[in-house]
């Protein structure tokens, strides 16, 4: 089975292109049956793709890799385009397609309105379809890579695929900058990848022929001190990237921005696909980052701080795709902090609990907002659980996991991270619980702000409603996961309390990935105190949330006062995006206009409207001869005879 892996790839292919001939013909009900069929079939493949490896025989070590055909052969230099086929590959291939396809039901019934909610026409419905076929097809040639030059061809057609979609609704002005916005930072990263993949490639990938990742990993292994040294180096430049992509400081301005383009890209980007790119190349090319120590506490530290940055942002949002975006970047830092302390597994595995809940949050902010008419602000909303009970339930579910409430996905997961941390540096650990607080806080106060309480826009409660089958039907799918996904990774120490030795599922799916990576583990009551300590900090959090927006206890309202000096800096988002415009952006832009006034309209223009003007004062003399006097013509011969035969004189 695992021969016919490329098919996982040519389903959402044929999808696209099927949609891009014939779409606008066949109307949107066969648009999306075909985008639809074709990530579930991907996601089919997927999971034989999964039964397959874990039958392999035992010195294949669960791996297998496909070559479909060759693609660079310069000289001894050979790339083949081919698919590495691993534990960790098919985790993600089964995220990006599982979550896709229920992105891809919802996005069936929602997207029958455009944004101002009127129906959506057929040419622009199969576009949309056409673009979300892509960008499924785009992430899974990035995580099914084996070597860096196909990787780099994924990293830049999901960028691109996700410039499109956040564009979407291009006629809007906001959304166009959006788009642009998040193609041109996503650049600056993706710069930084192209050079570390040329320096790998004069370090290494001359002398081994190829840039596949198993023979760059052996040929680090074998290196030079010299060589070695340089890993951090290439490292930094990866790390660039990886923070342009997951959107990590300095460059997560985009993500935010992100949200004008429809719920169902904001779902697709920030819980299954674009976002964690980042997370799975580090966790990827490991092997690099593991030889240079500098490097991984670097991305430690980006994490921690970006999480908590994120955090704070979250906590005075009132746009609740918003306050979602916010979480995602918060989020993102912790699988961050989660492969910069060396725990690899466990980044990965609260990449895929995140997509679950994470996705029910998106797309259950979008039934929200389909019902109030495009509306997202949580202080004009209140009372919507007795309109929307389904949604309800589905935001809280989300809500909660994203928490961190116990025995649900989210605790399981991120706090695996908060216990490597709390072995690896204490400072990272305090800053990790510190955010779970606010994580707590900012995820109810959606809740409660939006589905409970009186309604504080009477009109806009009067016209809210439950959202069709269509659209709430799919996120009991997310729902299911967003409760029981941490069940795949419970540790060591609470299995031990019911007689499991091997409870944590995952890490030994993934053992063969990252053998080579030594964790060190605490006593088992150690563990159990940390869980519980990081379960009561969630409670805390949740419960202040609850006194101040449900019960508004005065000593609630007093502690809010208290903070109310970082309001205005929190809700200018510490002034990033100004900073950059002082910084970057506008004097290039000043620069741009100087060249354009000066070079172009100046020099260059004046050179070509000064040939043109001589031309014209030319052309009108000797315009002025053409009289229709037969003796002035006469004469005009005369003299040009008299000048040629001077002329013959003279060079004679």
């Amino acid at each position: 089975m695992l021969n016919y892996s490329w098919l996982i790839l040519l389903f959402p292919m044929l999808g696209a292109l099927l949609n891009v001939f014939w779409g606008r013909r066949w109307g949107p009900r066969m648009v999306k049956l075909v985008a639809n069929a074709a990530v579930l079939a991907s996601f089919v493949m997927a999971v034989l793709m999964a039964v397959s490896l874990r039958a392999l025989p035992a010195d294949f070590h669960n791996q297998f890799e496909l070559t479909l055909w060759p693609w660079i052969h310069i000289g001894d230099f050979r790339v083949d385009l081919a698919l590495l086929i691993d534990p960790l590959s098919v985790l993600m291939a089964l995220v990006v397609t599982g979550v896709g396809f229920i992105i891809h039901l919802y996005a069936a019934e929602y997207m029958k309105l455009d944004d101002t909610h009127q129906p959506l026409d057929d040419r622009r419905y199969a576009r949309f379809f056409v673009y979300l076929n892509f960008f499924i097809l785009m992430m899974l040639t990035l995580v099914l890579a084996n070597n860096f030059l196909q990787l780099y061809v994924g990293w830049e057609g999901v960028g691109l695929a996700s410039y499109l979609l956040i564009g979407f609704w291009y006629h809007k002005p906001s959304a166009a900058e959006a788009g642009k916005k998040a193609f041109i930072v996503n650049r600056v990263g993706d710069f930084g990848m192209a050079l570390a993949i040329m320096w790998l490639f004069f370090l290494f990938g001359s002398d081994a022929g190829t840039l596949a990742f198993a023979d760059i990993f052996h040929a680090v292994e074998a290196a030079s001190p010299a060589a070695i040294s340089a890993m951090s180096g290439v490292t930094l430049l990866l790390l660039l990237a990886a923070t342009g992509k997951s959107a990590q400081i300095p460059l997560f301005v985009w993500l935010p921005d992100a949200m004008e383009g429809p719920t169902p890209v904001s779902a697709l980007i920030h819980a299954a696909t674009m976002v964690t790119a980042g997370v799975y190349m580090i966790a990827r090319l490991h092997p690099l980052f593991l030889a240079a120590p500098s490097t991984m506490q670097l991305v430690a530290w980006i994490g921690a701080l970006t999480a908590l940055m994120a955090a704070t942002i979250a906590v005075v949002q009132t746009d609740l795709k918003r306050i979602l975006a916010y979480s995602t970047i918060s989020q993102l830092g912790y699988m961050f902090l989660g492969v910069g302390v060396g725990a690899y597994a466990a980044g990965i595995f609260h990449l895929t609990t995140h997509a679950f809940f994470k996705a029910l949050l998106f797309l259950a902010a979008g039934s929200v907002m389909h019902a109030l008419h495009g509306e997202l602000n949580i202080d004009l909303m209140g009372g919507l659980k007795k309109k929307m009970p389904r949604t309800y339930w589905q935001f809280l579910i989300g809500a909660a996991a994203l928490a961190g409430f116990p025995l649900l996905a989210g605790f399981w997961s991120k706090d695996e991270i908060l216990y490597y941390t709390f072995q690896q540096n204490k400072a990272l650990y305090a800053i990790g619980l510190f955010t779970a607080f606010l994580t707590a806080l900012y995820s109810f106060r959606a809740v409660f702000r939006a589905f409970h309480g009186r309604p504080r826009d009477q009109h806009l409660y009067e016209h809210a409603a439950e959202q069709p089958q269509g659209m709430t039907a799919p996120l009991w799918v997310l729902a299911f996961g967003a409760l029981f996904a941490g069940l795949i990774g419970i540790p060591a120490a609470v299995g031990g309390l019911f007689g499991i030795e091997e409870s944590h599922l995952l890490e030994q799916w993934l053992h063969p990935v990252f053998a080579g990576v030594d964790l060190p583990s605490l006593p088992h009551l150690w563990e159990l105190g940390l869980l519980g300590g990081s379960s009561l900090v969630a409670l805390t959090g949740i419960y202040l949330a609850y006194a101040r927006y449900v019960q508004e206890a005065g000593w609630a309202l007093a502690l809010q006062r208290l903070f109310s000096p970082l309001q205005s800096l929190l809700e200018h988002k510490y002034y990033v995006d100004e900073l950059y415009m002082a910084v970057i952006v506008n004097p290039l832009r000043s620069l741009a206009t100087f060249f354009y006034r000066f070079g172009d309209q100046t020099i260059i223009e004046g050179i070509v409207n000064g040939l043109g003007r001589v031309t014209v004062v030319v052309g009108g003399g000797v315009a002025r001869l053409q009289s229709g006097l037969v003796g002035l013509y006469a004469l005009s011969v005369l003299v040009g005879v008299i000048g040629l035969l001077a002329l013959m004189l003279l060079l004679g």
